[in-house]
């Protein structure tokens, strides 16, 4: 493997996925080899890392000249419009969603760049398809705004990969929970809305039914799967698209069940809203053997290690808020 020295900039870095992994790689990298990148004007408290950014990154011209400035050779792209909110601005979630990616893609082809990071979703899949155990092949047929942009991007990260050796890298990310940074306008946010509740109120309204079930990771589990596909050997990757990630599936109900194991007085109602027939659109379970094989993907929670840790997280939080 050739040698050099990784500089990495990380797109969205305040956002759910972003702030976490920004602290991981300032970690690994020391902070002066990672900038962060958002919307935000700087705050010496915003992020870890050594450099940051204030951009917008369909500003093209600002965003190839950063990349030249810090001599950038690794972009984990992570901006984006979620699931919830692009069903509202739908023209922007496109925009938002592909066009700073095939830039991207654009510079690794005339070698800006060495390696990109981009975040798929199970929001690919889509009405029509079976609900459990879904595979890494299946026939993709998204019905949100946000899956729609989410498989044109798994295909451009293909034709990048197959047409010029681009080294694009994704997951098909389940919903992502978290006691470090609040959720930002998903449909699987209720499971971390419902922790905080759960430790402030005692009590949860749910936006998703009691039996519907979804595929979850916990953030850790996520920052790790990211960093071991990052870090796999170019050659045992046999995804170009985005890999599926399954992690573990339940229900609110089940969750609530969890919680109640360690608050025996919580309680919780069902009102769902728009964003149930979103989730009724995804799969319930996934078929993630592909990424265990290729690159070794491992989990070190489920649904009680990840409440436990939670809960005691966030009652250590919110009693310094």
């Amino acid at each position: 493997m050739e040698s050099y020295t990784e500089k990495i900039l990380i797109t969205g870095a305040l956002g759910q996925i972003g702030t976490e992994l920004t602290n991981k790689l300032v970690e690994i990298h020391g902070a002066e080899n990672v900038v962060a990148s958002g919307l935000d004007r700087w705050d010496k408290n915003l992020t870890s890392a050594g450099f940051y950014e204030r951009m917008d990154v369909t500003n093209t011209q600002l965003v190839r000249q950063v990349i030249k400035d810090y001599e950038i050779t690794t972009v984990y792209h992570l901006a984006s419009l979620l699931s919830g909110t692009s069903e509202k601005q739908p023209l922007f979630a496109w925009k938002l969603n592909i066009e700073p990616l095939l830039q991207f893609c654009e510079m690794a082809k005339e070698g800006l760049l060495k390696k990109i990071f981009w975040p798929s979703s199970i929001a690919v899949f889509g009405t029509g398809i079976p609900k459990e155990n879904v595979g890494q092949e299946v026939v993709l047929n998204p019905t949100t705004v946000y899956g729609i942009s989410k498989m044109a991007g798994e295909k451009w990260c293909e034709y990048y990969h197959n047409k010029f050796g681009v080294d694009v890298r994704s997951i098909r990310y389940p919903g992502l929970i978290s006691w470090k940074t609040p959720a930002g306008g998903g449909t699987t946010d209720y499971a971390v809305e419902i922790f905080y509740e759960a430790v402030e109120q005692g009590k949860y309204t749910s936006f998703i039914s009691e039996n519907t079930g979804m595929p979850m990771l916990y953030m850790n589990d996520a920052i790790k799967a990211t960093l071991d596909l990052m870090n796999a050997p170019k050659e045992n990757l046999t995804v170009h698209t985005a890999y599926n990630l399954g992690g573990m599936s339940f229900t609110p109900k089940e969750l609530a069940e969890e919680i109640k194991k360690e608050m025996p007085d919580f309680t919780i109602d069902y009102q769902p809203d728009f964003r149930q027939q979103i989730a009724d659109s995804w799969p319930a379970s996934i078929d993630d053997s592909v990424a265990k094989k290729d690159w070794g993907l491992s989990y070190d929670y489920g649904i009680s290690e990840m409440t436990k840790d939670m809960l005691e997280n966030l009652k250590v939080k919110l009693a310094k808020n």
